[in-house]
């Protein structure tokens, strides 16, 4: 396969520079990372669809891995501009956009705020739109009283709050090694930008855009996901784009 040379950041709108890997040739695929993980968890995802004729671009989210760290821009559509600026730097066309967890909010808000022109379908893995927080005409999710008790657990010991919710987030038989990677790679995002993207995850109202999409969409979710639990989530989710389409 021949590596076509291209500059390894993107610069957004208000001048922070985003690190961009963007490996391969043929239909571009666009992966967007969960909260607090930067785009190298796609890496053996990035092998295999290299393997198969896609291109793969993955961005990190700002304050994230390489990328820099403004003290600002981590609100929901800061984040997705971010995302249509990667888009546009590169020229993606006819792209399969993949969102993960955190990056679900951003892939679904970016069809609403940008539209589907570049776009020719969907993936969403264990999405956490369209509505996370409990309010009158969302009656079956989190109220927002235990949702700010999590901040607040991570803001006093993001460490121990990361040991404390570990065992029901890997499978029994995941390696330590992979665990370690992982806490590393949480850890290494300033505790500022993990509460501020916390946030935008929670109080993001995602059910008009969702509702919106008019592109092919596929939702892969287990029914173990504890941090983002299926019929607050991924099963919502379908039936609002079901209902779009």
């Amino acid at each position: 396969m021949e590596q076509i040379a291209r500059p390894s950041y993107v610069t957004a709108r208000d001048g922070t520079k985003l690190f961009v890997q963007d490996w391969g040739s043929g239909r571009p695929v666009l992966l967007l990372s969960a909260w607090t993980f930067d785009a190298s968890i796609w890496g053996s995802h990035i092998a295999a669809l290299n393997a198969n004729g896609f291109r793969c671009v993955a961005p990190d989210r700002r304050g994230h891995g390489r990328s820099e760290m403004p003290s600002t821009g981590y609100d929901l559509d800061t984040l997705t501009d971010d995302v249509a600026a990667v888009m546009e730097a590169r020229d993606l066309r006819d792209v399969t956009l993949i969102g993960f967890s955190m990056g679900t909010n951003e892939a679904v808000n970016y069809l609403a705020r940008y539209g589907s022109e570049r776009i020719a379908q969907l993936l969403l893995v264990a999405p956490t739109t369209p509505f996370l927080v409990q309010t009158e005409d969302n009656p079956d999710a989190v109220p927002k009283a235990m949702i700010e008790a999590d901040n607040a657990a991570i803001a006093r010991d993001f460490p121990k709050w990361i040991a404390a919710n570990e065992a029901p987030f890997f499978t029994s038989e995941t390696p330590e090694i992979t665990r370690t990677w992982i806490r590393q790679m949480m850890l290494s995002v300033p505790l500022p930008v993990a509460l501020a993207c916390r946030k935008s995850i929670a109080f993001s109202d995602l059910r008009s855009a969702a509702a919106g999409i008019d592109r092919p969409t596929l939702i892969v979710h287990g029914d173990k996901d504890a941090s983002a639990p299926l019929p607050l989530t991924g099963a919502k989710t379908a039936q609002l784009t079901r209902a779009a389409s």
